[in-house]
């Protein structure tokens, strides 16, 4: 018992605390203008929030985006885990261009996608104008239809090498001789990739899911540098309202709220992936 003891300690200061603190600042109304006066209100800014038609809009925004980010990152790394797994001249070296992506700081992923979607000297707007794909540059990131799914693009881009990495060990997993078992009982490629490979990857879709929706959900640095939230609310999540309400409105109280809001979904998103998919293992 005494040797867990430290560690213990340090997972009380670094993960506990701030969740209790974050919940008791909840419980206040602090505004940084008025810091000496900050009563004690309840539940009074939860149920702000819960009123608010700002945060529904923030948690649907959250919810495509958390699905959208989520299957693509998880849709691609099949692909390129499925790809790995195969021997083939160059497979070295698309392991490594493939981790470039994964080793580029979220700041820098953020500023590069940002410049590619550019109106005035974006490389994609080049790129589709010389192979005739367009008669005038397109404002990718002013379009409200758009902005979340080219986010969504960026974070996919950031995000798949790990869940292909994770995919690929899982797949290294499985025993030969269930794929040799199904050759002999006539199985065709694609049978064989439903009924042994998919089935295998489960225990690395758990980790894929759980993990990049944890990511996701939480997701704030490339909003900060692609949209600002815009065009209009159509890029306004939930980790963007918290943005908003703490740092420009300074409205500490009600930004605690929807903080520990976010966190309690978080864990009850994860809780529910583990139970969905780790059932009958």
């Amino acid at each position: 018992m005494l040797l867990v003891l430290p560690v213990m300690a340090v997972l009380a200061i670094v993960a506990v605390y701030p969740i209790v603190h974050s919940f008791y600042t909840s419980l206040y109304d602090i505004v940084l203008t008025r810091p000496h006066r900050a009563p004690f209100v309840g539940l009074a800014n939860y149920i702000a929030v819960f009123d608010d038609a700002r945060f529904w809009v923030a948690v649907r925004r959250t919810t495509v985006y958390t699905i959208v980010s989520v299957v693509g990152t998880a849709g691609l790394a099949l692909v390129f885990a499925l790809l790995l797994n195969e021997v083939f001249p160059g497979r070295r070296l698309l392991s490594i261009i493939l981790l470039i992506p994964w080793a580029t700081p979220s700041i820098v992923n953020g500023l590069m996608w940002k410049w590619i979607y550019d109106p005035s000297y974006g490389s994609l707007n080049g790129l589709l104008d010389r192979l005739g794909l367009i008669d005038r540059y397109q404002l990718w990131l002013a379009d409200p239809d758009m902005t979340l799914l080219l986010v969504a693009q960026a974070a996919i881009w950031k995000q798949m090498p790990l869940a292909a990495i994770l995919l690929l060990v899982t797949m290294k997993a499985i025993p030969d001789d269930l794929y040799r078992a199904a050759k002999v009982d006539g199985a065709t490629v694609l049978q064989r990739f439903l009924h042994v490979t998919i089935p295998g990857l489960r225990s690395g879709f758990l980790l894929v899911f759980v993990y990049e929706t944890m990511i996701s959900i939480r997701h704030f640095d490339l909003f900060a540098i692609m949209t600002q939230g815009g065009p209009g609310d159509a890029t306004f999540t939930v980790s963007w309202m918290i943005y908003t309400e703490t740092f420009n409105s300074l409205r500490f109280g009600t930004g605690s709220a929807i903080a520990f809001i976010l966190s309690m979904a978080t864990f009850a998103l994860s809780y529910a992936l583990i139970r969905l998919l780790g059932k009958d293992r």
